[in-house]
């Protein structure tokens, strides 16, 4: 049977004693590409035109990392352990090299996994996110996490979509393709939420410490860094950063954009992403 992101099952694999849920579906035999959720992200908070767009020629695989929804086990409060934690589920699929997808807070995470298992990352596409010490001055990410909607999933319009209309309208499609699915992942827990924030204190932290983006300049893979022309969440100038300072990448930028850059364009990044894995 050929799944797709609307029809995959959950299944769960143990390592470092936790228990991964995690969907996996598209064309096999390649290198996977193995997907890092965002702040308050499960399974379910992908985009189907992005997933099954790219599973047209290669396996896609979601997943929880630990603590997450339906995995087990607590959520760390450090990247670092996210990554580690990222690494022992790769590898406990039988995978020994793999493409990895970072959204947002998925994307510091999927920093550390290329730093800490570089023979195991043959590519990155890092989707707005930022380095250790982001400048997050500009960011409007309290005030938009703490607002009330109506209903609930318009938080997402204001996470993800510029104030255009043509921007939220993209966002009201992505939200009816994403909600398609009926056996829906739960929603994350308080203890997640506490913990992917104290994750992010201490990776802004490091922008006291001297030299702090010099660990860029060890992630050698090739690396695609995609963004919107004003991401309020994770600030655009951030990809400036990754960009001029990873040895390899190359940065796309869509415009009238925000945070979910690639869900306004889900076919334009599927073809851009697709010409950068394949080359």
């Amino acid at each position: 049977m050929t799944y797709t992101h609307e029809t995959a099952p959950t299944e769960f694999v143990e390592a470092n004693g936790i228990r991964f849920a995690y969907r996996r579906f598209g064309k096999a035999g390649g290198v996977p590409i193995v997907f890092n959720q965002h702040f308050h992200g499960t399974l379910d908070h992908w985009d189907p035109a992005v997933t099954d767009g790219l599973a047209a020629t290669r396996e896609v695989v979601l997943f929880d990392n630990a603590g997450v929804s339906s995995s087990s086990g607590e959520t760390p409060e450090t990247f670092q352990e996210m990554g580690a934690n990222a690494i022992a589920f790769i590898r406990a699929l039988g995978f020994d090299k793999v493409d990895v997808l970072g959204f947002s807070i998925g994307g510091m995470v999927a920093q550390e996994i290329a730093l800490q298992a570089p023979d195991l990352v043959r590519k990155l596409i890092l989707v707005g996110t930022g380095p250790r010490g982001a400048d997050m001055s500009e960011s409007q990410s309290s005030a938009i996490f703490a607002g009330t909607y109506d209903p609930a999933e318009h938080l997402w319009l204001k996470v993800h979509f510029s104030p255009s209309a043509t921007s939220q309208a993209a966002g009201l499609a992505f939200l009816e393709r994403k909600l398609r699915r009926q056996d829906r992942d739960p929603l994350v827990s308080a203890q997640t939420v506490a913990a992917q924030i104290a994750a992010i204190g201490k990776y802004m932290a490091y922008r006291d410490v001297e030299g702090y983006l010099d660990y860029l300049k060890d992630i050698g893979q090739p690396t695609l860094v995609v963004q919107g022309s004003n991401d309020v969440i994770i600030p655009t100038e951030n990809s400036y950063v990754l960009q001029q300072t990873l040895p390899n990448a190359q940065l796309i930028l869509y415009p009238d954009a925000n945070h979910g850059s690639f869900y306004q364009y889900p076919d334009l990044f599927v073809a851009e992403a697709n010409l950068f894995l394949d080359r």
